[in-house]
């Protein structure tokens, strides 16, 4: 894993994408640790934090349209979220609409939410829109958290 992190790195803007692409779907990757690694490199912290939503934010639609197929095999299978964790989910955003995507950024449950929000066939513009954010505000935090750290070292 360590190997494909510094390939990744060397990257450069392609690498967090593809790192943050991965992530996004239900692949258990880290794309924090590309993106800290190559703001540390001295990329600029504005494009890496776009690249990285950018790539995230496809990964994550890649979930819901898994989910809008309808095909629960694929999900079990492919995305590897079992019933039990969808249920969770679907009950979660009973009500609450398609803005629950704000949450996708959270571990475990976020691949689910967006699963579940295709699978309920939620607005995909509402649903981009607010995962957008969600995901934009977690990897600025994380670069501006990341900076904050080498200034006081430095």
């Amino acid at each position: 894993m360590d190997e494909l992190v510094q390939l990744l790195t060397d990257w450069g803007y392609g690498g967090m994408f593809l790192s943050a692409f991965l992530a996004g779907t239900v692949l258990p990757f880290s794309s924090e640790a590309v993106l800290l690694a190559c703001v540390a490199l001295g990329l600029d912290p504005v494009l890496s934090t776009l690249s990285t939503t950018l790539g995230n934010v496809l990964g994550g639609l890649t979930c819901y349209w898994i989910g809008r197929a309808g095909k629960t095999e694929w999900i079990e299978k492919y995305l590897r979220v079992d019933k039990k964790q969808l249920d969770k989910a679907t009950r979660f955003i009973q009500g609450r609409g398609s803005w629950m995507a704000l949450l996708s950024f959270l571990p475990v449950i976020g691949d689910a939410l967006l699963v579940a929000l295709g699978l309920m066939k939620a607005n995909v513009w509402i649903v981009t829109a607010s995962m957008s954010a969600g995901k934009l505000a977690r990897y600025a935090i994380i670069v501006m958290t990341a900076l904050g750290t080498i200034r006081l070292i430095n």
